[in-house]
């Protein structure tokens, strides 16, 4: 019985490692948040006012969710038009693919870029439009979003941090064109970091 209950502990233990993050990638996250937050406030095309900011809300940061990638570029993709949440078309590009594992199992998202926005300072820019099994549920149902650099990308690696996932301007009110993530980014797993479901009212 004795080895029983010290099996069980020491799971138990695992289980608590395994979950920790170190605090200074913790402390990252937090003064991720806080600008993202910030970010509403000074935006003029923003959704949300200051009261409605505190309906918005993340899971407990986990750093088994920063993952490290495999990274293909696809340099013979072909132009297309991605459908948004408004029912207007937006110009993207598929510009590469992750390849990464979480708890064993292997997945892959697409990486696009933009083909509309054309000024300099944007011209590095990528994005990462997903879907995964707790839409609907703890998180958006339209979807999430990450950003990407093509400079965080070094020696076909990268990393992808879904402790930064955060809602589409959909979430939280119509009128906004928002990408639909393609269905061969909807990840057959659960992802449960980053920003949850909105708790506000939603503005029609």
């Amino acid at each position: 019985m004795k080895k029983i209950i010290i099996v069980l502990l020491c799971n138990i233990v695992g289980l608590q490692l395994m979950s920790q993050s170190d605090p200074m990638y913790v402390k990252t996250i937090a003064q991720h948040r806080k600008a993202y937050l910030a970010a509403f406030k000074t935006n003029p095309t923003s959704p949300l006012s200051k009261k409605a900011l505190k309906s918005v809300r993340f899971f407990p940061v986990d750093e088994r969710y920063f993952v490290p990638c495999q990274f293909s570029l696809t340099p013979d993709a072909e132009p297309f038009e991605l459908p948004t949440y408004s029912g207007v078309t937006r110009p993207y590009v598929r510009y590469g693919i992750a390849k990464f594992k979480l708890d064993g199992v292997e997945h892959q998202l697409s990486i696009y870029r933009s083909l509309s926005n054309t000024l300099p300072q944007y011209r590095d820019y990528l994005f990462v439009p997903f879907k995964d099994l707790s839409n609907g549920e703890s998180t958006y149902g339209g979807g999430r979003y990450l950003d990407l650099r093509i400079k965080d990308i070094v020696d076909n690696e990268l990393m992808l941090d879904f402790n930064k996932a955060y809602n589409p301007y959909c979430a939280y009110s119509d009128g906004y064109a928002c990408p639909i993530p393609p269905d061969e980014n909807h990840l057959q797993v659960s992802i449960l970091v980053g920003e949850k479901q909105f708790l506000g009212e939603k503005k029609q």
